[in-house]
């Protein structure tokens, strides 16, 4: 949660030192949205309200969020809102955590097409465990994912990876049973990542012969890029499984909605460094601290804002949208579960709130009895960006 005051925040350091970055540095539209967004959150730039209590008559201003999904204040009830619903479309069964990661000989040719080949990790993803788990040596069955893509290491360097939740089983071929499988992923991980390589590989050489994908000016076409490829050793993690849908919808709700830095990782911006703590997971994940001069921390943050309208949270097989009502609804009856239903969606954020915390924010702070009500409001100062 991100809605306590910090000693510093992200939007303190872009204010600080916007004038100095935006002179050596050009944004995209996508960009320069989200920057503007982010430093003027909960201020007057996005205008607000006055509110009064109506039993003592004390006042407060109130100030827009900016609603970017990007700046680390926004993302708490979209958060919750989005795991609740969740809840109805997870089988009660255990689930696996798979990470699929991307070699950096492909991090320019993604930087550089991040919709296009975004969607392509996707895509291959999820081909690659629907081949696997139709193989009846594994498998044999129509299983599903829900998949989270991050564009980040720790240290806000580039680094395109998926996280994938997997249930341990699946729909029978035939639709009439649901196939479970061991304690241990069902997966070999040495052949999803052999056909996880094989289809992006292929998928990226059609994007750039319909010139969907531009290579790098330093990649002379797409067979030294497969080159490149095919000699790097490609691994898809399979961590620690959950044990159940109540640890899966934890887990998913801390992960799904973070932004590449949070603003609890920020310690201190002075004399031009910026000092976050990050987690170093080639020394088992151990807590660290590290400084970047201004330019360098903003220009790191500023390589993970997506593309306008691209889908982060993806779903897969017998989880994917389509297949609610039918492949998924015939999983709960096959294991004799009644669907969650989700009690958050469509609501305010102020109900979500009350729901989440069980306090309501309207009662009055001061005399604890009354109820504040908007009395006056103004609108945003901002000419937006682009």
């Amino acid at each position: 949660m991100e809605n306590k005051k910090q000693n510093i925040e992200l939007a303190d350091i872009l204010l600080k030192h916007k004038d100095d970055f935006l002179s050596s540095h050009r944004l995209c539209p996508e960009q320069a949205k989200a920057y503007e967004s982010i430093i003027n959150c909960r201020t007057s730039g996005l205008g607000g309200h006055t509110d009064m209590c109506d039993h003592c008559g004390h006042t407060r201003q109130a100030y827009n969020s900016c609603r970017n999904r990007h700046c680390p204040k926004c993302q708490f009830v979209k958060q919750v809102q989005w795991v609740d619903k969740l809840k109805a479309n997870l089988p009660p069964v255990r689930y696996f955590h798979l990470v699929f990661t991307i070699p950096s000989c492909l991090h320019k040719t993604f930087y550089i097409n991040q919709a296009v080949a975004y969607s392509l990790m996707f895509k291959a993803a999820g081909e690659a465990l629907k081949i696997c788990a139709a193989n009846p040596k594994f498998l044999g069955a129509q299983t599903g994912a829900v998949a989270v893509l991050h564009t980040w290491g720790q240290a806000l360097t580039y680094h395109p990876h998926i996280h994938m939740i997997v249930p341990s089983g699946g729909l029978s071929q035939d639709g009439i049973e649901w196939v479970q499988s061991g304690e241990k992923f069902f997966l070999p991980v040495r052949v999803l990542s052999g056909l996880f390589r094989g289809i992006l590989c292929r998928h990226i050489g059609q994007a750039v012969a319909k010139k969907l994908v531009k290579l790098p000016d330093d990649v002379q076409g797409f067979d030294r890029l497969k080159n490149m490829i095919y000699a790097n050793k490609w691994v898809v993690y399979a961590k620690n499984p959950f044990a159940g849908p109540e640890r899966v919808i934890k887990y998913l709700g801390q992960y799904t909605h973070r932004v590449a830095i949070s603003n609890s990782r920020l310690m201190t911006d002075k004399d031009g460094k910026i000092t976050f703590r990050y987690k170093d997971y080639r020394t088992g994940g151990l807590t660290k601290t590290m400084s970047l001069n201004a330019e360098e921390f903003i220009n790191r943050f500023m390589r993970h804002i997506l593309p306008c309208g691209f889908y982060k949270i993806r779903y897969f097989g017998i989880m994917a949208q389509c297949n609610t009502h039918t492949k998924l609804a015939q999983c709960f009856e096959l294991i004799e579960n009644e669907a969650f239903l989700p009690v958050l969606e469509g609501l305010p954020a102020i109900e979500v709130w009350r729901n989440i915390t069980g306090k309501d924010p309207l009662i009055c702070p001061h005399c604890k009895k009354g109820f504040m009500r908007p009395v006056a409001s103004w609108p945003e100062k901002l000419i937006k960006p682009g």
